[in-house]
């Protein structure tokens, strides 16, 4: 049931510090090219071809991830933005995060009403490619862009695109809106960054009216063990069962699982996507305001100060980051080149 509101949106001043916005990669790292072609012969040419092809390896068999990714942190990810800002949008969204993912992915989240006012946050909306697919389906009014990052938003505001659209800097894990404030939520390529992915599906959920509904669309952990490496070291690539689990955990039903996946991989998965999957879930009409998960205090503050030993660590820390982020920069034209090379598209009937 969709719940339509009339008049722009309101903001209340709950206290907003840091969440994440979308994708990202650097620096430039050694590529793994050798196991495409195993991961195409496991496929067939029409399997692969299929995005709608689940993960290879269920949750019983992957292996567990140990700790945090290094920019898995609100104060690493404000600086991993601060200069991918500058390029986000010439070398992220061609090769990870293109339009036709973007569409098949809001199509999924009950944007369409026909005074096209539900009153919409997209949360981690950082240049705003999310937030103008939105606008496809809801007038600017009764859009809010939020995110950490106030160099990203510098960009969405310069975007004539984006025109009517509020803007606010905040946290994903503690949103500035009432409980029971918008129609839909959506966050894409802004999970990855969370230090905890159940807090901020929680308040995904209490934002939300009864009826609403939430969609995050976000990355997939790889199965090929040298790719699993390097996205467990950069950041939270989760398996379809976790983003389940989280979203079961906080109050979420008629939960619907959607992949995406940029078309010149031609299906090829094993090696984990940046955006690789869509999940939405309805509050329920009659269910409980605030989410079913109860949490302790929030684990990180970007605006707490930091020890002695987090300074000593920061840099080396985000480096290293940097250096597993540039892994999935080079790793897109490795699959590319060998989709076009060996995996050949079944032809129309």
């Amino acid at each position: 049931m969709a719940f339509v509101t009339s008049g722009a949106p309101l903001l209340v001043s709950r206290r907003a510090s840091a969440s994440s916005s979308l994708l990202g990669r650097p620096v430039s790292v050694p590529a793994a090219v050798a196991p495409l072609r195993r991961a195409a012969r496991q496929h067939g040419a029409a399997a692969v071809h299929s995005r709608a092809a689940g993960p290879s390896m269920s949750a019983a068999t992957e292996p567990a991830r140990k700790g945090r990714g290094l920019i898995q942190h609100k104060r690493e990810a404000f600086w991993f933005y601060r200069f991918l800002s500058i390029v986000y949008d010439t070398i992220v969204n061609p090769f990870h995060w293109t339009v036709g993912m973007r569409d098949k992915s809001l199509a999924q989240a009950g944007l369409e009403s026909p005074g096209r006012n539900l009153v919409t946050v997209d949360v981690g909306g950082g240049t705003g490619f999310n937030t103008e697919g939105v606008l496809k389906y809801v007038d600017p009014q009764y859009v809010t862009l939020l995110d950490q990052s106030p160099h990203q938003m510098a960009k969405a505001k310069a975007k004539p695109s984006l025109t009517g659209v509020t803007f606010v800097e905040g946290d994903a894990e503690n949103l500035p809106f009432p409980t029971g404030y918008a129609d839909r939520y959506t966050s894409a390529g802004s999970i990855e960054y969370w230090p905890e992915p159940q807090r901020g599906i929680a308040e995904a959920y209490r934002v939300l009216k009864p009826g609403g509904k939430a969609t995050i669309i976000g990355p997939v952990r790889a199965t090929n063990w040298f790719s699993r490496f390097w996205c467990d070291l950069w950041m939270l690539f989760p398996m379809e069962s976790e983003y389940r689990k989280w979203y079961e955990a906080a109050g979420f039903y008629d939960v619907q699982v959607g992949y995406i996946g940029p078309e010149a991989y031609k299906g090829v998965r094993s090696h984990g996507l940046i955006m690789g999957l869509t999940i939405t879930g309805t509050k329920p009409l009659n269910g409980s305001l605030e989410p079913l998960c109860q949490l302790g205090p929030m684990e990180e503050d970007r605006e707490r100060e930091m020890t002695l030993l987090d300074r000593v660590l920061f840099l080396p820390k985000w480096i290293v980051g940097l250096i597993a982020g540039g892994y999935y920069f080079v790793l897109p034209f490795c699959i590319m080149l060998y989709a076009a090379l060996f995996i050949r598209q079944p032809r129309e009937a």
